[in-house]
């Protein structure tokens, strides 16, 4: 049943803080959430204008700081604010929408940026496939509450629609007003929609013709974004509806432009059996086939593979062993989890578990090759991706998707458009 009129999407233009056009590639930066304290301080190291200065702001303070302490958030305010006083920001003259497109493998994915509705968020107009974490969650929201910013966008997509990719084409035509690839070969480029008629139809469009939109990745910076919109509305006696605090700032793709990579496991020991053991036990469940050396990567849906002692092998379930019309039951981490991970090496959660890893499909093969190699691992699963009619399908039946199943790529950078609360 789709929704009425009034319940369809919100998708708002916004006055968006942007760097200086000769800037833009100093201050991208990569997400918070893919690198960690150190590798955030190599990263920045000799550039001030990174806003990994704002968003892993712990770079700026002793090396032995809890990254949680409040000393961390106020470090973060006061980095952007001197980012804004510099000049090095200004914010846009009126309320636009942006084109922000990436280009990797020489695909190019194009979404509108625009601000999202706590609203949405609450009444599940907005749809999720994680769990959040408490503790992540409130990271996310000191982070907002201090700064008084949306300092990082999230990862959205919404159903294709043509009118709106027209209108994005055109757009798409001219001059971009950022355009630069970074080191790591991914594009970046940016286009401001500043027509009022474009505006207006753009949002007219996602009012009454976009039902729901999807979290495709930062679920925890979704809900704290949402979270703390609620929590000032709760604090202002005045509270309109109107104040930018009710919305979000996200990035919004069509959905078939998106690509989901694999998100791979490995396991610390084989739970007292040995390698003939294992595989012997895993032939009751699986069509096994040896692969020798040579990297073998999943062909298709329910097809795995395994690394073990040297070797790569298929792994193929038997006919009757999951079921393609349950939405959950279908996807390979759930069968993977039934029939290996939980009957045979007695891991049951994976949220907690000190036992298994997960290593994104970005780092390749060869990264489950050399952890299982080096003896840090005793095997490794490579997984065909999840497709985004899976994620959808998971999204819009009010399931949820088990831990680390889909990565995005290329990631989005940040710093190139930020969201005043106020």
């Amino acid at each position: 049943m789709q929704p009425n009129f009034f319940e369809m999407a919100i998708v708002k233009p916004f006055r968006a803080y942007r760097p200086l056009k000769e800037l833009a590639a100093k201050i991208a930066s990569r997400p918070y959430d893919v690198l960690n304290s150190e590798e955030a301080r190599q990263e920045a190291q000799g550039n001030e204008y990174s806003f990994l200065h704002v968003t892993k702001s712990e770079i700026d303070l002793p090396a032995e700081i809890d990254i949680h302490a409040p000393e961390v958030y106020q470090k973060a305010k006061e980095n952007l604010n001197k980012m804004i006083q510099k000049g090095w920001f200004f914010q846009e003259s009126k309320p636009c929408y942006y084109i922000y497109a990436q280009t990797m493998w020489g695909k190019t994915q194009y979404g509108i940026v625009g601000c999202a509705s706590v609203d949405d968020y609450m009444q599940n107009i907005i749809k999720k496939h994680e769990l959040t974490r408490v503790d992540k969650e409130e990271d996310r929201k000191n982070h907002i509450r201090i700064t008084n910013f949306n300092a990082e966008p999230v990862f959205f997509a919404f159903p294709d629609h043509t009118e709106l990719w027209s209108i994005m084409e055109q757009y798409i035509k001219k001059q971009p007003e950022y355009d630069f690839t970074l080191e790591d070969g991914v594009g970046h480029h940016l286009w401001v929609i500043n027509e009022d008629k474009d505006i207006e139809r753009i949002e007219t469009l996602f009012r009454t013709e976009i039902p729901y939109t999807y979290v495709a990745d930062g679920h925890h910076r979704t809900a704290a974004a949402a979270h703390v919109g609620l929590e000032r509305r709760k604090a202002n006696p005045f509270h309109t509806g109107n104040e930018e605090y009710n919305y979000f700032m996200a990035v919004h793709f069509p959905a078939s432009q998106l690509t989901i990579i694999d998100y791979n496991r490995v396991v610390t020991d084989l739970n007292g059996y040995s390698a003939s053991e294992f595989l012997e036990k895993l032939s009751q469940s699986f069509i096994i086939e040896n692969k020798g050396a040579q990297e073998y990567k999943p062909q298709r849906l329910h097809n795995f593979s395994l690394y073990l002692q040297g070797e790569w092998y298929s792994l193929t379930p038997k006919e009757g062993l999951y079921n393609d019309n349950d939405p959950i039951g279908c996807l390979d981490v759930t069968i993977l989890s039934e029939l290996v991970l939980t009957p045979l090496l007695n891991i049951t959660d994976l949220r907690n578990s000190k036992r298994i890893d997960f290593v994104g499909g970005i780092r390749g093969l060869g990264e489950l090759k050399r952890r299982v190699d080096s003896g840090e691992m005793a095997a490794a699963f490579a997984l065909y991706p999840v497709s985004m009619k899976q994620l959808i399908d998971i999204a819009d039946t009010g399931n949820i998707m088990p831990p680390k199943t889909t990565w995005f790529e290329p990631k989005l950078r940040s710093g190139l458009f930020l969201h005043s609360l106020e």
